[in-house]
């Protein structure tokens, strides 16, 4: 069973902000627990079939591969989101189909353990080596702050695909 916790174990900002988004990356893990294999792939609404439990853990992770990677670090951009297209947007959530959850779920934790530790070395003010959109150079702090409210938006399209395929709620 996740153990998750919005209660930081103190008071300073960068405590906060790192607690509030492990709550949401611990409410996506706790969303998917017991869930069939069966399940964890189906896409029970209509108009977006892309959007099964698998496929949101597996988004979830490259887009945190994404900002922190590859926009806050500057590395290259490897991996399923360096395929999308037009007609294909989102290959991550496409191929995560074919993926079990479970392995899906671990790489989603090894890769936030890797995050944790990095976050805690540098300072919140560091700015990003690749700009976003309009040319702008987030921080640190934004970056965090962007992945809390990712992660949670998505949590509550687990909450939905969650309830259609299994009935399960409250999590």
């Amino acid at each position: 069973m996740t153990r998750r916790t919005d209660t930081p174990p103190a008071w300073d900002e960068r405590t906060q902000l790192t607690t509030f988004l492990d709550y949401a990356r611990d409410t996506a893990r706790a969303k998917c627990e017991d869930v069939t294999a069966e399940d964890a792939r189906k896409a029970p609404l209509p108009g977006s079939p892309l959007m099964t439990m698998c496929g949101l853990i597996n988004h979830l992770r490259w887009v945190e591969y994404y900002w922190m990677q590859v926009v806050f670090l500057g590395e290259e951009h490897v991996g399923p989101l360096t395929e999308a297209t037009d007609d294909d947007p989102d290959p991550e959530m496409r191929i995560a189909v074919d993926i079990p959850l479970p392995r899906l779920l671990a790489e989603y934790e090894e890769q936030s353990d890797r995050y944790r530790r990095l976050v805690s070395d540098l300072d919140l003010n560091a700015t990003a080596k690749r700009p976003i959109s309009g040319g702008r150079h987030v921080d640190l702090r934004w970056v965090i702050l962007h992945l809390i409210e990712e992660t949670s938006r998505h949590n509550g399209h687990l909450d939905i695909v969650r309830e259609l395929v299994d009935g399960r709620t409250g999590v």
